[in-house]
């Protein structure tokens, strides 16, 4: 009882770095400080101000962006259903949910909103896009030839074949009339962008596929990762016919982007409480990064917590549920078992968003117990781990985090604890 009491004050304590990591991503905080640098470039004669916000994000930026700005603002906000459910949009905003982390009907009549809302401004306005992750789902609207079932498809193939964040929207921007610059290219009007980064080494061309930023690729370097990642024979025949036609030629202005918040921040408000760095981050499959991690429980001290930030990737293999911090955190629990590990040590691994994969926990927090409290449960945590059904083993096992939605993203956070 003594160790078990001794590991539950451990796992209250990591999860109060990952809380405090989390609040590091307030994005209304983040918004409000940077106002007098986006305000620098005012409307002109006769303009008006028109607020885009797009991202998991997306409502927070937008209320403490449209707090600083004229009555007569326009706002349009598109954001994931979680997010949006029940919540109260600012006074003459539109709110739209559009659908993650599969694009949807949701996020197709977000795309066409989005485009509308641009069409409409001349040079006198100015556009204030305020991005955040998820957008590359939430908003689609697809280039010419294409349909929204064939990006569906395509973003279905590109998260089971584990694909990072920046292939995947290297892949995207080819596909797209909203990513890559594609706000650029709609708008008349000047465009200023405050952006929450949800992307290891903050790519402003890779955070939400880039709308204000030009593309990182082209379609010819789109066909050949498709081609490396196995995926290419897969893909809808109307998107291979796409990424092998010409490159087009696109007049885009150039915006004012400006970062405004990143998963380092939060790592270091980990750090602030009382965590200390980890050597390495969180990247690359899951299968590869769980052992690295449960090697470094042999030379870590009681009482010393390890903070990682990042993102990974997982291989779909099966046909279970679950997501990327939760099949990384059920790895760690078997290989701990099975490596023998002694003594009281937790792993946490969560999304900042507080959504995992299509799931509505987190991610997972596990101990020494967890494998057995999963096999006490009725289930084979082998077993559901081989068909990537890590949701249904971390809630057998009692280890699911639960946080609900946070209304921010900065990618993934981790936390490896000795008792």
């Amino acid at each position: 009882m003594r160790e078990q009491g001794g590991i539950d004050e451990m796992k209250a304590r990591v999860r109060a770095m990952f809380e405090a990591g989390v609040a590091a991503a307030d994005p209304a905080r983040a918004v409000s400080e940077a106002m007098d640098w986006a305000r620098a470039d005012p409307p002109g004669p006769g303009g008006h101000w028109q607020v885009v916000a797009l991202g998991k994000a997306g409502l927070a930026m937008a209320t403490a962006a449209l707090a600083a700005l004229p009555s007569d603002t326009a706002a349009l906000i598109v954001t994931n259903p979680e997010n949006a459910q029940g919540a109260q949009s600012p006074a003459g905003a539109r709110l739209i949910a559009g659908d993650h982390p599969v694009p949807g009907p949701g996020s197709q009549a977000a795309g066409r909103a989005i485009l509308e809302a641009l069409a409409r401004l001349g040079p006198q306005d100015r556009v204030l896009a305020l991005i955040s992750g998820g957008g590359s789902a939430l908003a689609v609207a697809p280039s010419d030839g294409l349909s929204l079932s064939d990006k569906a498809e395509v973003s279905r193939l590109l998260l089971g074949c584990g694909a990072d964040i920046a292939q995947m929207n290297l892949i995207r921007q080819q596909l797209s009339r909203l990513k890559g610059g594609g706000w650029l290219a709609a708008s008349a009007a000047p465009v200023t962008g405050l952006i929450l980064s949800d992307v290891p080494g903050d790519d402003l061309a890779v955070i939400a596929s880039g709308p204000t930023v030009a593309p990182i690729g082209t379609r010819a370097q789109a066909a050949d990762l498709c081609r490396d990642l196995g995926i290419w024979d897969q893909l809808p025949a109307s998107v291979r016919t796409h990424l092998g036609q010409p490159e087009p030629t696109r007049n885009r202005q150039q915006a004012r982007n400006r970062l405004i918040g990143a998963n380092g921040i939060s790592v270091a408000a980990m750090l602030a409480a009382g965590a200390q760095a980890a050597p390495f981050a969180l990247s690359g499959d899951v299968g590869d990064l769980a052992p690295r991690i449960v090697a470094l429980l042999a030379d870590l001290a009681p009482g010393t917590a390890l903070a990682f930030g990042g993102e990974s990737t997982v291989t779909l293999r099966g046909d279970g549920l679950g997501g990327r911090n939760q099949e990384l955190a059920l790895r760690v629990a078997l290989l701990a078992e099975q490596a023998g590990v002694s003594g009281p040590w937790c792993f946490l691994s969560g999304g900042t968003d507080g959504r995992d994969g299509p799931t509505d926990a987190a991610g997972g927090l596990v101990d020494p117990q967890t494998c057995e409290s999963i096999r006490a449960g009725g289930e084979d945590p082998q077993s559901l781990l081989a068909n990537n059904d890590s949701y249904r083993a971390l809630r057998a096992g009692g280890a699911l985090l639960m946080t609900g939605a946070t209304g921010t993203n900065v990618a993934d956070l981790a936390i490896l604890a000795r008792g």
